[in-house]
């Protein structure tokens, strides 16, 4: 007899899975019978402890290793978290940033469409120059940093697996927690400066929608399930100066934030230029995939709930 459709389940593999994002998606994706999970990334072994399904290591770059896997295990989704993300090292190794960042994608576009496999691609908001945000998926992307180059190339790269069978997820300064991260995000940051009673120089010039890692997986999962194709943004609702967020994260977990200090873009020495205002519309997500981030306040609160900090009441 065949299988019944309760007995079908989902392959999905995801890369880059040792990461902030990689690992809330194993998370949140476990919990879901109905998805066979194969996490990977470069390291020998995961940094997560909880999560169903298997765990082997692969760097994307190995062309040769990926399609041996897409042999092994055939999945019917691939999402690829796996990337270079250090902005300024992408403009000044482009070489390397172009390898993992593009190089990569296109190989994994290829499988996915010699497999019948559908790609979702995780990118960015340094897609746009930060002139008019914040931005609908509609908006026409101009980068000018050399990660925003190689993201917008990525994103057109995951359109090679073919008609309908790919999706591009954009967010925006995503924060959270996880396991043996390789990489702090701005939330982390901020919360171990003050806690150590070190003053901190916050830029005042550049706006952003924080993202809150559990709802940008929560928005992920949606394409997966809902077998979604083209771009989606993902990212809070709120938009803050990084100056405005990082005054919030002290008010939320009690700390001093007579610590922050205002500053500008100019004052710091980086490779690369941010774009000053994005921001993303997130009314198709909410619309099509029911994306209900949580509110600043919510999901920085439920934060301390996870690392065990002591956070202001409503």
């Amino acid at each position: 007899m065949p299988p019944s459709p309760a007995m079908l389940f989902k392959r999905v593999l995801i890369t880059g899975a040792n990461g902030l994002l990689g690992q809330e998606l194993v998370a949140q994706m476990s919990r879901f019978p109905d998805y066979d999970l194969l996490a990977t990334a470069r390291d020998p072994a995961p940094h997560f402890e909880q999560g169903a399904g298997g765990y082997v290591p692969l760097d994307i770059t190995d062309h040769a290793a990926v399609r041996n896997l897409f042999q092994d295990f055939t999945p019917d989704t691939v999402i690829n978290c796996a990337a270079m993300t250090q902005v300024d090292r992408c403009e000044t190794d482009r070489e390397a940033c172009w390898r993992v960042n593009v190089d990569a994608v296109e190989h994994l576009a290829r499988c996915c469409y010699q497999h019948g496999s559908r790609l979702v691609q995780v990118s960015t908001d340094f897609v746009f120059d930060g002139e008019n945000g914040p931005y609908r998926e509609t908006d026409r992307p101009h980068p000018i940093s050399f990660y925003g180059k190689s993201k917008l190339a990525s994103e057109n790269a995951a359109r090679g697996a073919g008609l309908d069978r790919w999706a591009v997820a954009r967010t925006i300064l995503v924060y959270g927690t996880g396991n043996r991260l390789s990489r702090s995000n701005i939330v982390l940051w901020v919360l171990d400066q003050l806690s150590r009673g070190k003053k901190i120089r916050v830029v005042t010039d550049q706006w952003r929608t924080p993202t809150y890692v559990v709802d940008l997986a929560a928005g992920i999962e949606r394409i997966v399930r809902f077998n979604k194709s083209g771009i989606f943004h993902l990212s809070g609702r709120e938009m803050f100066s990084i100056y405005e967020f990082a005054h919030r994260i002290a008010r939320i977990f009690d700390l001093d934030a007579s610590l922050i200090h205002p500053t500008d873009g100019t004052r710091f020495r980086q490779e690369a230029p941010r774009p000053p205002r994005t921001g993303f519309i997130i009314l198709k997500a909410e619309t099509e995939l029911g994306y209900k981030p949580h509110s600043t306040d919510a999901a920085l609160r439920h934060l301390g709930q996870r690392l065990g900090l002591p956070v202001t009441t409503p």
